[in-house]
């Protein structure tokens, strides 16, 4: 009998020494899977676009999975926080994350613990985002060109805001400024809506982001003069996209839900089933299109197909642009 119970004792201090893998074998095929709630961290804070529009498809999911798939905001650096999380995280489906493009390009601009491919089960593509220049509504810039005018005539006077260092909004306004020999005064924000104020206010000249700048333009607070998609959007379609403006650049950041690298297939394939049910509802859908954002599905091997060539396009731009100071 005291036998027994040392070798049960042993095995409770085995199985909490090597959590992972004592979650991978829970997470056999054949066993019932979700039991508890799950968690899905959101890199970006509370209260955005992208919070919002990923609260609602958690809710959604959450009724498809018949368990709650709880929220966990972890803003800041570029929308990179979760990797950390997730690099930590037993691969048992219950530690899930939204995986932004800065995710892919961090990497190639500094030096980082991380890897987004190797350190993740890719899960479901859901989505890309509508990305736009603006100004304040009263601002006398009309045009992306008034902005290099301006800039040219008032050389490393131009405030420029983004969501952070090494985002998406950075790095293509910078390639902007770059071609042209223009110098900016860069302002990363953390939050969108704060971003938003800013620009609004006029405290930076000049905003660029997504998604949560749609209520700001539509009442007239920020001018919009261009957007970084293939085609101008159904939202205002009077607005010119990079382009049509003949500047040669596309970017849509499409994003997705990835989980800790080593995640069974079994397990994958519910969370797919149960995000894409979600994803379709027609709730969701309508959520997107207030920030003008459509569907963009992939499955889990195409979207780590996708995620594999956008880690390697990344890399070749950040090169291209002399942002590998770090790396």
């Amino acid at each position: 009998m005291g036998m027994m119970s040392r070798r049960q004792v042993l095995g409770a201090l085995s199985a909490a020494a090597f959590g992972p893998a004592s979650a991978r074998l829970m997470a056999q095929p054949g066993e019932r899977f979700p039991v508890r709630p799950i968690t899905l961290w959101v890199p970006w804070p509370a209260g955005g676009a992208t919070d919002l529009t990923m609260r609602l498809l958690a809710e959604l999911a959450g009724r498809q999975l018949g368990q709650r798939v709880l929220v966990e905001n972890r803003a800041g650096a570029g929308g990179t926080l979760a990797m950390p999380v997730l690099q930590q995280a037993a691969p048992d489906g219950y530690t899930i994350a939204q995986l932004p493009q800065p995710a892919l390009r961090a990497p190639h601009i500094q030096k980082v613990l991380w890897d987004p491919i190797r350190d993740t089960t890719p899960i479901i593509q859901i989505s890309g985002v509508t990305f736009g220049v603006v100004v304040p509504g009263g601002s006398a810039l009309k045009t992306l060109d008034d902005v290099f005018a301006w800039a040219k005539a008032h050389p490393g006077e131009l405030t420029v805001s983004t969501n952070g260092v090494g985002t998406t909004p950075h790095v293509v306004f910078d390639e902007l400024f770059a071609k042209r020999g223009l110098a900016y005064v860069h302002v990363p924000y953390k939050g969108t809506s704060e971003q938003m104020l800013a620009v609004s206010s006029g405290q930076v000249m000049v905003g660029i982001n997504s998604n949560g700048f749609a209520p700001f333009v539509d009442s007239g607070k920020l001018r919009l003069l261009v957007t970084f998609g293939e085609h101008r959007t159904k939202r205002w379609p009077t607005v010119p996209t990079l382009k049509e403006l003949g500047l040669g650049i596309v970017a849509t950041s499409p994003y997705g839900l990835v989980g800790p690298r080593g995640m069974p297939p079994a397990v994958v394939a519910v969370l797919h089933d149960a995000f894409k049910a979600a994803m379709n509802d027609p709730a969701h859908i309508a959520e997107l299109a207030k920030y003008d954002q459509e569907l963009v599905y992939l499955d889990a091997e195409d979207y780590g197909r996708s995620l594999k060539e956008s880690f390697a396009a990344e890399k070749r731009a950040v090169e291209r642009l002399g942002l590998n100071k770090g790396g």
